[in-house]
């Protein structure tokens, strides 16, 4: 069992892996996805962007609890790179500004269940 203390250790170890595993997943083309059997069905993409997002908000928020702000603005960043480079020729993906809310709102969960971690894990000291 994980000590409380080692937490934020395992969220910052986590998180780039995470990180380039969503870049992966959301900017290779679908072709290729399809190939690798990886692909994601298109009916949930909303839910996969949102997802994804809270994953990362809740890993970033955990190992780095005093730059919430800055990893808001960095994960904002980043999914809007994402659809600005899912619109390319080279990826051939779908341009969407609905999948850059759904990271918003996956961070927003993201950050409120890193958040009950950090209660929970302070009424277990």
């Amino acid at each position: 069992m994980l000590r409380v203390d080692s937490y934020p250790i395992v969220a910052r170890t986590a998180f780039p892996f995470t990180l380039v595993g969503v870049l992966l997943l959301a900017l290779l083309p679908e072709r290729l996805l399809e190939i690798l059997d990886m692909a994601f069905t298109s009916n949930h993409d909303k839910l996969n962007h949102a997802a994804a997002f809270a994953v990362l908000a809740a890993l970033g928020s955990l190992g780095w609890p005093e730059q919430k702000t800055k990893l808001v603005v960095f994960l904002l960043l980043i999914g809007a790179a994402i659809e600005i480079l899912q619109g390319t020729q080279l990826i051939a993906r779908d341009r969407d500004v609905f999948d850059w809310l759904a990271d918003g709102a996956g961070m927003i969960c993201g950050l409120v269940v890193a958040g009950l971690i950090t209660r929970l894990a302070g009424a277990l000291r």
